[in-house]
């Protein structure tokens, strides 16, 4: 069971409590293994924008976690250069070390791994990872099972959409996406 897991590492303070190899996400990991880089891509920002909106109304006067976003998107569309978008993303894990909340500090890791998805598909995973996180550490033990469950639940979601709408996008790709 994923809660025993999730129990074990944060009574060893573990500050992430998913990893890539937790049995809870690898049907999630196996749907994403292969997939086309375009897709994922698509999946990664469009999560990453409701969780930008979850740190704005938490942290509303930092702009770091959209500003990352956006830069990932035009990096990914060829307008800007990946130093660029990579400063925005590393700025978004900054804003992270002077956070104290730990579940606003699992959700900018969320976005800026969902960001770097651009650069390389292995990051994919991040994303769930820090966020799932972000939801056990923002609710009791007995709540956040349905809501953990849920989210993972969109998460697959997502990706099967992504899967089918990837080839009417009308997104302009960078040369290195097309």
């Amino acid at each position: 069971m994923w809660m025993d897991e999730v129990a074990q590492k944060k009574k060893r303070g573990n500050r992430i409590l998913f990893s890539k190899d937790s049995l809870f996400l690898q049907d999630l990991r196996m749907l994403l293994e292969g997939r086309n880089r375009r897709v994922m891509v698509l999946w990664a920002l469009d999560l990453a924008e409701q969780t930008v909106e979850r740190l704005e109304e938490s942290c509303p006067t930092d702009p770091r976690p959209r500003f990352a976003l956006e830069a990932a998107r035009a990096w990914a569309s060829g307008r800007i250069r990946m130093p660029v978008a990579r400063r925005a993303i590393l700025d978004c894990h900054a804003m992270a070390k002077e956070l104290t909340a730990p579940a606003d500090i699992a959700r900018c890791h969320a976005v800026a791994q969902a960001c770097s998805v651009v650069h390389t598909p292995g990051h994919a995973l991040g994303l769930p990872m820090y966020e799932l996180t972000a939801i056990v550490l923002e609710q009791s033990p007995d709540t956040c099972r349905a809501a953990v469950e849920n989210r993972k639940q969109d998460y697959i979601d997502s990706l099967l959409q992504w899967i089918d709408r990837e080839k009417t996008c009308q997104m302009e790709w960078a040369e290195f996406l097309r």
